[in-house]
């Protein structure tokens, strides 16, 4: 087991799979990946975050008069992009992937759920009306038991995943992110990602390095 150490599985739901709303770049490859890792529980804690946005969301481009998906505007002074609708509270989309066996997951952890702020991080939402960025309460749930360390898999790798890790980061965990059980929302923004993480000290492992 890695002691001191949480596995954060960001955001595996149904609606980030391909045919849904807001598909990324092979998604569900990971899928099987990510239930043989928690059948191992090889983890101090396993934490898993769901989107979970009311109807009529400010992060959907529906809500914005003449905009459309993927087109960004400023929203409390910061660059939002707007998204398709997703990961609607109570609809299949918004799931957990019924792929994998949740049952060992410690915390399941709802974001995005306020309709005026979007959340892609696991430890903090976006920026708000007051420009702070309000705590989830994870970083306490975490220190409390223990954990120094965070392992972050899920989607999308070039967003969610990767403000969890800049979060962990700058809230004093160790970060390391597992490649191979992540996927972008498209596959161009990898080499930046990379870069990214390079500079940040995040480690960049695979799974089967953890099984070992």
């Amino acid at each position: 087991m890695h002691q001191q150490a949480a596995l954060i599985l960001v955001d595996v739901q149904p609606d980030f799979m391909p045919g849904g709303t807001l598909a990324c770049h092979e998604g569900d490859a990971i899928v099987p990946g990510i239930d043989q890792l928690l059948r191992r529980h090889l983890f101090q804690q396993t934490v898993a975050t769901q989107d979970w946005h009311p109807r009529g969301h400010v992060s959907f481009a529906s809500v914005h008069a003449g905009m459309a998906p993927f087109q960004q505007i400023q929203l409390y002074g910061q660059p939002q992009t707007l998204w398709p609708d997703h990961c609607v509270q109570d609809t299949a989309g918004a799931a957990l992937h019924p792929g994998i066996d949740w049952s060992s997951a410690d915390l399941i952890l709802r974001k995005g759920n306020r309709p005026d702020v979007d959340s892609y991080s696991a430890f903090q939402e976006n920026h708000g009306p007051d420009g702070s960025r309000p705590s989830t309460g994870l970083a306490g749930w975490l220190r409390e038991r223990g954990v120094h360390e965070i392992y972050a898999a899920g989607l999308a790798r070039d967003v969610c995943v990767l403000w969890t890790v800049q979060d962990a980061l700058a809230l004093g965990f160790r970060a390391n992110v597992v490649w191979d059980l992540t996927r972008p929302v498209t596959p161009e923004s990898d080499a930046a990602t990379r870069t990214t993480l390079g500079e940040l000290g995040v480690g960049i492992v695979q799974s089967a390095e953890l099984r070992a």
